[in-house]
């Protein structure tokens, strides 16, 4: 999760005029990375908990993807301005008013008696994440001057970015069958009050020199419009694609992003300069960015749902099964950081999003007798790979020739347009398997047989159509992204986006 940094104050550059370095940095660097965790864990470990929680709080078919796109939508929608609230209010400050909220946020959720108050719950976490990730980026970036202790820092903070989504899988698995899907939330509530106590004392305040204003109305009309977008893929698969509601939902959405870029274009100091995105290797790497994200958290939400409800897996056992996933996404990325100097990133992401459409198109042909060891994994290790390749492609073609005043928002884009797409992709892919469920049942009876196997032709449908949106973005990195040179670190100092599961 990265931050809209401002390249110019104290720390951001080493010089001989730079401050000493802060003795408590290690120990600083502890605590913000426990936030970290905390930030990347609660994206995931609600994924195994989601069938409980759906049975416990009467949740929907339709309305469950909401567990998991409010946190997404929210944190997405507010990324940018989070990072520039931390910025001039001071890091430090809401880092740790930050850690509280999530506190609260967390405790609401676990505590929810119906599925609005869990929804919203989910919302606020992911808005106190959006000031949290990029308050630490920033921390951290101030506190380590020094090249080497710098490259370790952010070594951590990477490192805990990728390896946290498995953590997350396992002990959501873990707490769903031996305690409660309500711990799945619960449990963010004394790591996070330790937290910021810890940070308290341990890290050292620091803010913007510069200050800009916050461009709220470019924040409200972006979020609102991404909200009322999610909201309609969600109705249209219980009121219909054809519905006046549906209809006026997309209506406002558009009306409301078409405003957004109208006001980013006229404001002194957008919270984002188009001309970040109008580049074609970022704009590419952007687009790609977001149809990956569109793909991949619905393709989560099914084989959720297909591991607990059709192979009958455990809470743990689902985890469990996730985990090659992720190890999947880690060494696809140790490949691709390899490659990348030798065949660029057109080649490394084309590739990759390729690899990626081959292992959803095996997911395709799963049914109710498919074995976890001869289908299901090799397609999670395809994907995975084809990922892991295709996020650090995107990251360095992202920064690739930025304006170093540009740099922070550039790498947060990257971050932004996943969770953005994310939070569509899994109202629009379960619509889809819903919708695709109920017409096969309506077609073929509705015995317990033809329930079976409607689920799974949900399933199926969802994956088919993951797969297009990958087939998607390898067209748009092959056709809009250049050949373009590496651009090193003594260039352009940078934090590449942490990769995600």
């Amino acid at each position: 999760m990265t931050a809209t940094l401002d390249l110019d104050t104290p720390g951001t550059r080493a010089s001989a005029a730079s401050p000493a370095p802060d003795p408590k940095r290690f120990r600083a660097l502890a605590v913000i990375a426990v936030a970290q965790l905390m930030v990347v864990l609660d994206a995931s470990v609600v994924i195994v908990a989601l069938p409980s929680a759906q049975r416990s709080l009467h949740i929907s078919a339709a309305n469950r993807q909401w567990m998991l796109t409010a946190y997404t939508l929210s944190f997405a929608g507010l990324l940018l301005l989070g990072g520039r609230i931390a910025d001039y209010a001071g890091r430090k400050r809401m880092f740790i008013i930050s850690l509280i909220g999530f506190a609260g946020a967390s405790a609401l959720g676990g505590l929810a008696r119906n599925s609005a108050m869990l929804f919203s719950a989910r919302a606020l976490q992911g808005a106190f994440a959006a000031v949290m990730a990029p308050a630490a980026l920033s921390l951290l970036t101030v506190a380590f001057t020094e090249p080497k202790e710098r490259a370790r820092a952010f070594a951590v903070y990477g490192g805990i970015a990728g390896g946290g989504a498995a953590i997350g899988l396992i002990l959501g698995g873990a707490l769903t069958q031996y305690a409660s899907w309500r711990w799945t939330l619960l449990i963010n509530v004394p790591i996070a009050v330790v937290a910021a106590v810890t940070a308290s004392r341990l890290v050292t305040e620091s803010r913007s020199s510069v200050r800009h204003g916050y461009d709220l109305p470019g924040a409200v009309t972006v979020t609102g419009g991404l909200l009322a977008l999610v909201y309609a893929f969600t109705k249209a698969g219980t009121d219909g694609w054809q519905s006046s509601t549906t209809l006026a939902l997309f209506a406002a959405a558009a009306l409301l992003l078409v405003a957004f870029v109208a006001f980013e274009r006229r404001a002194t100091h957008p919270l984002l300069p188009l001309r970040v995105v109008l580049d074609r290797n970022r704009g590419g790497s952007f687009l790609s960015s977001l149809l990956v994200g569109t793909a991949m958290l619905g393709t989560f939400l099914s084989l959720t749902y297909y591991f607990q409800g059709t192979l009958h897996y455990s809470a743990m056992k689902s985890g469990f099964a996730f985990v090659p996933f992720s190890l999947g996404i880690i060494t696809g990325a140790t490949l691709a950081s390899r490659l990348l100097p030798r065949f660029g990133p057109r080649a490394i992401m084309t590739g990759g999003l390729a690899l990626g459409t081959l292992g959803l198109v095996v997911f395709t042909t799963l049914s109710v007798d498919s074995s976890y060891l001869t289908t299901v994994l090799p397609a999670e290790l395809i994907v995975s790979l084809g990922m892991g390749m295709s996020f650090v492609a995107m990251s360095s073609t992202s920064l690739t020739g930025v304006n170093p005043e540009d740099a922070g928002v550039a790498s947060a884009l990257v971050n932004a347009t996943q969770q953005t797409g994310s939070s569509m992709g899994a109202a629009l892919i379960n619509t889809i398997a819903t919708t695709a469920t109920a017409s096969y049942v309506a077609s073929h009876g509705s015995s317990l047989t033809a329930l079976t196997a409607g689920t799974i032709h949900g399933y199926t449908s969802a994956f088919a159509f993951s797969a297009v949106m990958l087939v998607l973005a390898a067209a748009a990195a092959l056709t809009l992204i250049r050949s373009v040179e590496r651009v090193t670190d003594t260039e352009h100092e940078f934090v590449p986006e942490p990769i995600t599961a």
